[in-house]
């Protein structure tokens, strides 16, 4: 009998260290604590924006033709009216010479044909004077005044013809203007398509060729991006904005909507957009931007400062967190009511209370419910 129970004994401890041998280990999992902070309710953009300039030009000729003149290069900074391009025009410079000829022997004329002019007014006064005297017949008298008018009419003909010939020369000058490119404002030169002899053509309408000269004014810049249709109805002008560039990694910048754009563009299959404009509210704070850079926009909405908030990635679908049971080691399941939220945080107004922790890397296989773990004190944060 003895021996019967020492061999139940032995067998119920080696069963109890089998057991206690073989239970699940506690799941190392990151935790976050329960405190108040602030919390926004936020739009970001669809696909990445742009960083574009305020004011910026593609010049092209009107006509085509060889380049003539280059007086600047990729990089170069130029002041308004500056000439930037000119194409050969040796042919529109002649017949500008000849305009402008004919408009000095046009005013010759007018001053040979309106002295004429004059000479025969004072010979027709003269012929009705004698005529009232009874020296000369009417017949003179009327011969000369209908001179006098003839030479009148002539000189008011010379006359148009100077305006003519004038015209002819503006016409010229016009025409030079077609193969000569100027700067509308003062800026930078970004890009030129062609060299010094090249042959440079306009873009017909329908065909897009490169413009001749890409000219951008980065002394104003501001974000384009692209906003998902569905929140456009919640865009307005003035709303604040935070600005990241990948160019300035872990750099925000402040930024208001200065345009919501009237229309949506499908630039692809259900993949509708609406396109915001932001203004850079201190725009020396990201030193030098270049035009081109990418940028992701946050449009603030609505924000609360000191309420008790948890990661948005802890919440589960319906609402429910896994809280840690520090007593009992086990996660326990709770139902949340969330308010303002966003991609980092979302505030909780019911079903946790400050200081409770809770579990953030739910990816991690068996976190669930009644699951025993223990907190990874190498990768939680407070």
């Amino acid at each position: 009998m003895r021996r019967i129970v020492t061999i139940v004994a032995l067998i119920v401890a080696l069963g109890l260290a089998y057991a206690w041998l073989s239970r699940p280990k506690p799941i190392p999992v990151v935790l976050k604590e329960v405190a108040a902070g602030k919390v926004e309710a936020t739009l970001a953009n669809t696909r990445a924006g742009t960083v574009e300039a305020c004011l910026r030009t593609k010049l092209s000729t009107i006509i085509g033709g060889r380049i003539e003149y280059l007086g600047v290069k990729e990089g170069d900074k130029v002041k308004k009216g500056q000439l930037l391009l000119k194409l050969w025009n040796d042919d529109q410079q002649a017949q500008a010479t000849l305009a402008r000829t004919q408009v000095a022997l046009a005013g010759r004329r007018v001053d040979e044909a309106c002295l004429v002019a004059v000479n025969a007014e004072k010979e027709a006064k003269r012929q009705a004077d004698l005529r009232a005297k009874g020296f000369v017949s009417v017949s003179r008298e009327e011969a000369a005044r209908t001179d006098a008018e003839a030479r009148r009419a002539s000189c008011e003909t010379a006359k148009a013809d100077v305006t003519q010939a004038e015209a002819k020369f503006r016409a010229t000058r016009v025409e030079q203007g077609r193969v000569a490119l100027y700067a509308p404002f003062d800026g930078t030169v970004a890009k030129i398509v062609g060299e010094l002899g090249e042959y440079s053509t306009p873009s017909p309408p329908g065909v897009p060729t490169p413009p001749a000269i890409d000219l951008i004014d980065d002394s104003c810049l501001y974000v384009k991006a692209p906003m998902d249709e569905v929140d456009a109805p919640k865009i307005s002008q003035g709303q604040p904005v935070r600005v990241t560039l990948d160019a300035l990694p872990g750099q925000q910048l402040s930024g208001k909507v200065r345009r919501v754009a009237p229309f949506v563009s499908a630039v692809e299959k259900q993949a509708r957009t609406v396109d915001i404009e932001v203004d850079f509210q201190q725009p020396e704070n990201a030193g030098k931007l270049l035009v081109g850079y990418s940028a992701d926009v946050e449009i603030i909405l609505q924000a609360r400062d000191k309420v008790l908030r948890i990661p948005t990635a802890a919440i589960q679908s319906g609402g429910r967190v896994l809280v840690f049971n520090p007593e009992s080691g086990k996660l326990d399941e709770r139902k949340i009511k969330a308010g303002l939220a966003n991609w980092e945080f979302t505030e909780v107004l019911d079903g946790l209370s400050a200081g409770e922790r809770i579990v953030v890397s739910l990816e991690k296989e068996g976190i669930k419910s009644g699951a025993s773990v223990t907190p990874d004190d190498k990768t939680q944060g407070k």
